[in-house]
């Protein structure tokens, strides 16, 4: 009988704990006063500086509520700026593109061997997008075929099919006619097929 006692007991603290909880988010995010009046609105610390509601509420939900108020205030700050006509306009940096990224990673394998890191995803836009003259400019071509050297396992074995597979198609589709295109393309899957095979 006591054990059960015991559970009852603490299931009921439990239910007042979340009860004060509700209670304490109620009164905290309640607008209490008009928008514009900034001393009615609670602010970051309040679940902290009221004894009442610091006794009620843990560490972890004191840092919850905290967050809730801090992203409502952005959002009202936001809102307000909004209507003013101003507008916030973030700079954020230019974020690099893929091919960029995949040329310095080239370029990186190029020049400093020692410190250079192997990453796939870079190795995998180079074997993708390398027959396009476009995204791998000409002065970058033989630097790729240097690094394609390298090329071991599964990705060697792929790159070999595909370069195979294109040129019957490139084949099938120079029978129409001569394109400019198509022969710099040509001549690159040729140039790789030459060195993997």
């Amino acid at each position: 009988m006591p054990k059960q006692k015991r559970k009852v007991t603490e299931v009921i603290g439990k239910k007042n704990k979340k009860l004060k909880k509700a209670s304490a988010e109620e009164r905290l995010l309640a607008p209490e006063a008009t928008q514009g009046s900034q001393e009615a609105r609670p602010e970051v610390g309040a679940a902290c500086r009221d004894p009442e509601l610091s006794s009620d509420l843990s560490p972890e939900e004191k840092r919850v509520l905290e967050r809730k108020l801090k992203k409502e205030r952005k959002k009202e700050e936001r809102q307000r700026l909004r209507e003013a006509g101003v507008t916030t306009a973030q700079s954020l940096p230019a974020k690099r593109s893929g091919a960029q990224l995949a040329l310095d990673y080239l370029c990186g394998w190029a020049q400093n061997h020692e410190n250079w890191r192997f990453q796939k995803t870079r190795q995998t836009w180079l074997l993708t997008h390398m027959y396009d003259g476009d995204q791998v400019p000409k002065e970058q071509f033989p630097t790729l075929l240097a690094y394609l050297e390298g090329l071991k396992g599964r990705a060697r074995e792929l790159t070999v099919q595909k370069a195979e597979a294109l040129m019957r198609e490139l084949d099938e589709a120079g029978a129409s006619g001569p394109d400019s295109l198509l022969l710099d393309k040509t001549q690159r899957v040729r140039q790789v097929l030459q060195l993997l095979s």
